[in-house]
């Protein structure tokens, strides 16, 4: 069977109502990235962050999978397909994906905002649409925080990314601008 990878990002769940971050009225038009989207911005105001991603998952969870999602979902049936999607949303799953890499995170997961948040490995399902800083907190004590890559972290999914593409037969780029996607280094 051949190896079919998916490469997802913004515009494939925009169909789906999800807003993006960079398009013209996008949510970096409403706010400032250094503002709800750096540990910084975590340190300084998390209540603030919170919020921001509470709204993002409520969204999210509003939201349905689009027929690209469903289509991707379908070539199951006749190839070995893998996604690595840069959306932190979970509509390829919901399509029925099963091999999904989430490069920046899933906002319906959460972990630890301690020291080493962005190398956890540890995650927790999110039960609706709110986390919050005085109820959720990991094993280690910390209040829990999205399960998303902000500005300045290491994306550790990477090298899943990189390792998925070296023996691929077919790639698909959908919904991107592909900023990065060369860094990749896939065999054609």
């Amino acid at each position: 069977m051949k190896k079919l990878v998916v490469f997802s990002g913004a515009g494939m769940s925009a169909e789906s109502g999800i807003n993006t971050f960079r398009d013209s009225d996008g949510l970096w038009e409403q706010y400032r990235i250094e503002d709800v989207a750096t540990p910084e911005a975590w340190k300084r105001d998390p209540e603030l962050v919170q919020r921001f991603y509470n709204e993002r998952r409520k969204n999210i969870l509003s939201a349905r999978p689009n027929a690209a999602h469903r289509l991707i979902a379908e070539l199951e049936d006749a190839f070995d397909v893998h996604v690595i999607t840069q959306n932190i949303d979970d509509l390829h799953e919901r399509a029925g994906s099963s091999k999904v890499i989430h490069l920046h995170g899933n906002i319906r997961l959460a972990k630890s905002s301690g020291p080493n948040a962005q190398y956890s490995t540890e995650f927790y399902a999110v039960e609706g649409t709110e986390l919050d800083l005085k109820k959720h907190f990991s094993k280690d004590g910390y209040p829990l925080r999205p399960h998303v890559v902000w500005f300045g972290e290491a994306v550790p999914a990477y090298a899943d990314a990189q390792e998925c593409v070296q023996d691929a037969d077919i790639f698909i780029v959908i919904g991107t601008s592909s900023t990065g996607l060369s860094s990749l280094r896939f065999n054609p």
